[in-house]
């Protein structure tokens, strides 16, 4: 069975391999930061790299980023001890571009992690596109091979990521885990979407505009991508899957 760490370094070890920075995780009090009370994903640290504003020596990264959600948009406070799955404290597995890789290897990386490394049988497995992302939807059919059902059109802000009110932001597609029809719970996007059978794992965002304090955006000089993995949940799943899998 293998272990929190073991899954960790395994992510991290992946995208090392794929040319990715490894950089360590920044503090919960974000620096220089006054938008923000705490850190509340791994795409904090490098938000000015997003904008253009800071620019460091690699241009992709990927980190395991300690994560508190008790304040402002993201506050998982109502939600712990209600559902499953959430926490105000997590570690998030992370891989970011910063203009330098998009969509078409973005997804990709993400297919081939969780059913290769980590050996997540593929027909467990569904996902989420912002509805107007067609891109994003022909490459889950290309990559993966999902049909139609299993790539979700998603019209509200679940599927547009924002850090905040201000800041970088962009459609997202997100990867769901299917617990099986003995939990309770309808896919994403349905009147029973709230129970636990379908699982958020991994939210891939495609960082394109820059929204501003008067609600309008603008396009982003360079496309981008920032994902965020709850550790603790995809460690549940991997420790399940050794029953019936190769164990990473």
């Amino acid at each position: 069975m293998p272990s929190l760490n073991d899954i960790r370094s395994t992510f991290l070890d992946f995208y090392k391999r794929n040319d990715h920075r490894v950089v360590e995780s920044s503090p919960l009090v974000p620096r220089n930061d006054p938008t923000l009370m705490f850190t509340n994903s791994g795409m904090v640290q490098f938000k000015n790299l997003f904008t253009g504003v800071e620019h460091r020596d690699y241009k992709r990264a990927t980190s395991s980023q300690k994560c508190v959600r008790a304040g402002g948009k993201h506050n998982d406070l109502d939600n712990v001890g209600y559902t499953a799955r959430h926490h105000t404290f997590f570690e998030m597995l992370g891989n970011f571009s910063f203009g330098d890789y998009f969509k078409s290897e973005a997804i990709p990386f993400a297919w081939k992690l969780l059913t290769k490394d980590f050996a997540i049988p593929k027909e467990k497995l569904l996902v989420t596109v912002y509805h107007t992302d067609d891109e994003a939807a022909a490459l889950w059919k290309k990559v993966a091979g999902l049909s139609d059902d299993r790539i979700i059109r998603i019209p509200t802000d679940d599927n547009f990521w924002r850090m905040g009110p201000t800041g970088p932001c962009g459609p997202c597609t997100e990867i769901f885990y299917d617990h099986g029809d003995h939990i309770w719970g309808g896919p994403p996007g349905s009147k029973d979407e709230d129970g636990d059978r379908f699982i958020e794992i991994w939210n891939l965002v495609f960082m394109q505009y820059e929204q501003f304090e008067d609600g309008t955006m603008r396009d982003l000089d360079m496309q981008s991508i920032d994902t965020g993995m709850g550790l603790e949940r995809i460690g549940a799943l991997c420790r399940a899957s050794t029953t019936t899998t190769t164990p990473i």
